[in-house]
């Protein structure tokens, strides 16, 4: 039982994020009891950055690092650190770039020896000169960069989590100088977080300082870090994309903490949520019983995508597929699928949008796709005062893709779920009235990813190397995302929905649905939000996405009544990158779970990969059945 409990935890530690100020609570019941935290965070600071210099064949006596350090806690994290690389030969000065920093660690790093450079000329460092004029103020700041450009490691100890909103004055100088300003991290996609072996390495104490502890944005300058040391529990930029890219190889010091009465903000989906969301075919199934799924994809102007849709929906564990096309896409169908069935029949889920073009492309509204889509997704529009309010929420669970994203009406069910990249999440946006273009979206990709779900009541998968799912409300305030929670009480419906539902291509009008499905609401304050990052970064490639429709479809037509949507689409999202990994041959992901402090290190060397394309990725989904489940 001890060894399940450590695993659990471990587990936990490992793939859930907990708010700034969640963890700040956690923290307070040990510093009343006087646990040594800081000190424990810095030896394990000090360590990692040794066996990071000790990795590159750099001896400590010859060590050259630079420590950025800003006032509070976080600077006194990085100079009890700093002073014991200090003790142990290293040549080691700090940078301090605000008034004033932690005292007793100064004092601990002037006793080992190490230096110190005062940027402000407003200091209140006790035994540093201070009252310097701007021209000198000028020159310290260009051999503080110089000084840290030269270094083998720079310690960046500027903020930690108690940065709110975007680095300014000195600190945002430094960093702007150093690192990336209002941009996503331009790096090579390595096996395991590895770096490029380019020095200065970056080690970031607790978070990168300028980046969204809490939402992962992006908003100002930051300094990329190649490797991460966060204490006690992770926190959200760890896991959310833009920041999660410029936090490199995550290293967790467990500090013991009790995290049963807090609700993660985050959750990172992994293969073992997965296993569980397969639904393992059993004695007495049928055709029908493992899941049917419907596919209104491709067009005459993008065929290819009818047939990735249609050949990863079949290879996803479902019972059978339907598909409903023109003429030259159902041909396609069938010389790839040939199990294919044409036409109108019962349907578990479906599947619109990839591969038919928008509105901007279908200006005539011509395409028969984008009429047969709208037809099929006006049922799923929630109206108190329809003839059938409860239509929406009866009708099956459906992937809205590409095209058919323009089509959504104005408000749905949380079964509809949609799966936009940036561009088209910001063009979704922008037709409710958001002023948002896809860098927005890129920059800030939880703010607006929950801003859709918040408008449409949709679930929302965001795609990209960490995909963003946000959907399902838990019901515990969380004062973090309050900005944006506002919904209507339509959307407290978080229904599960498996009816069947029929569509001829033809009469699309005529939509028949079995009666036996049930609806339920819950009260929430909250979306819930999940991050599935397995995917290498060879999966960006075209065809991607219908292949990742095709998946999500079919695993939402296999699941029980009571499954979670948000759940299985989740789990979608973390098999079709796993996929991809198996068809590439690569151990590089968008997301590596941190390494906890004092746990036994891998030491194999992960594999880069190589190229693919879609086909290549939906050849590779029974394996990676196969490899989730054994």
């Amino acid at each position: 039982m001890a060894e399940q409990n450590d695993g659990t935890r471990l587990h936990m530690l490992r793939h859930a994020a907990y708010s700034a100020s969640d963890v700040r609570a956690m923290e307070r019941p040990l510093l009343d009891n006087g646990t040594p935290l800081m000190r424990m965070a810095a030896t394990a600071l000090a360590h990692t950055v040794a066996h990071l210099l000790d990795d590159e064949g750099i001896a400590l006596d010859d060590a050259r690092i630079t420590l950025l350090v800003g006032s509070g806690d976080n600077g006194g994290d990085g100079l009890y650190a700093a002073a014991a690389l200090a003790e142990s030969g290293a040549a080691v000065t700090a940078v301090a770039v605000g008034r004033t920093i932690h005292e007793e660690a100064f004092a601990a790093f002037v006793r080992s020896g190490g230096k110190i450079l005062i940027l402000n000329p407003e200091s209140e460092i006790p035994g540093c000169a201070a009252g310097f004029s701007a021209g000198e103020a000028g020159e310290r700041l260009r051999a503080a960069v110089e000084l840290a450009q030269h270094a083998h490691v720079i310690i960046d100890a500027m903020t930690g989590i108690g940065l709110d909103g975007a680095l300014r004055g000195i600190a945002g100088t430094m960093a702007a100088s150093l690192g990336v300003e209002d941009s996503v991290p331009d790096r090579t996609a390595l096996p395991d977080g590895d770096t490029a072996g380019e020095f200065p390495f970056v080690v970031a104490v607790d978070v990168p300082s300028g980046v969204g502890v809490d939402d992962g944005a992006i908003n100002g300058p930051y300094i990329p870090a190649d490797v991460t040391v966060t204490f006690g529990a992770l926190k959200p930029c760890a896991m959310l994309p833009p920041a999660s890219y410029a936090c490199g190889r995550v290293t967790l010091v467990d500090f013991g903490f009790d995290p049963e009465p807090y609700q993660p903000l985050v959750e990172a989906v992994s293969g073992d949520n997965v296993s569980d969301a397969i639904r393992l075919p059993r004695l007495a199934d049928t055709k029908y019983t493992r899941g049917v799924t419907g596919l209104i994809t491709g067009s005459v102007r993008y065929p290819g995508a009818a047939v990735l849709s249609c050949r990863a929906a079949s290879a996803t564990n479902v019972g059978m597929i339907r598909y409903m096309g023109p003429e030259r896409t159902r041909t396609m169908v069938l010389s790839a699928v040939p199990e294919a069935v044409i036409g109108k029949g019962r349907v578990q889920s479906w599947v619109v949008g990839s591969g038919v073009p928008d509105g901007v492309a279908d200006e005539d509204d011509a395409d028969v796709q984008r009429q047969t889509i709208a037809k099929l997704l006006s049922h799923y529009a929630v109206d108190v005062n329809s003839d059938d309010p409860d239509l929406a929420f009866e009708m099956p669970p459906v992937v809205v893709d590409a095209g058919a994203l323009d089509l959504l009406p104005q408000e749905v069910p949380s079964q509809v779920v949609l799966t936009p990249h940036a561009g088209e999440l910001a063009a979704l946006l922008r037709d409710r009235g958001e002023d948002v273009d896809a860098h927005d979206v890129q920059l800030e990709p939880l703010r607006w990813t929950m801003r859709a779900h918040e408008l449409t009541g949709a679930t929302v998968l965001l795609k990209g190397a960490v995909s963003i799912i946000v959907g399902e409300h838990s019901g515990i305030a969380d004062t973090a995302l309050n900005d944006h929670t506002a919904t209507s009480d339509a959307q407290t419906q978080t229904a599960r929905r498996t009816s069947a539902g029929s569509l001829d291509g033809d009469e699309a009008d005529e939509i028949d649905f079995s009666d036996n499905a049930t609806s339920e609401a819950t009260t929430h304050t909250r979306p819930r939000v999940l991050v599935a990052g397995r995917a290498p970064a060879w999966l960006a490639t075209a065809g991607a996405g219908d292949v990742l429709a095709g998946m999500t479809g079919a695993l939402l037509a296999q699941q029980d009544e009571d499954e979670s949507i948000m759940d299985t689409v989740a789990a979608a999202a973390y098999l079709h990158g796993y996929a991809a990994a198996v068809a590439s041959g690569s151990d590089q992901r968008g997301f590596n779970p941190p390494t906890v402090y004092g746990t036994a290190l891998r030491h194999s060397v992960g594999s880069l990969g190589h190229p693919i394309v879609a086909s290549d990725v939906i050849a590779a989904i029974p394996s990676a059945f196969a490899q989730l489940l054994s």
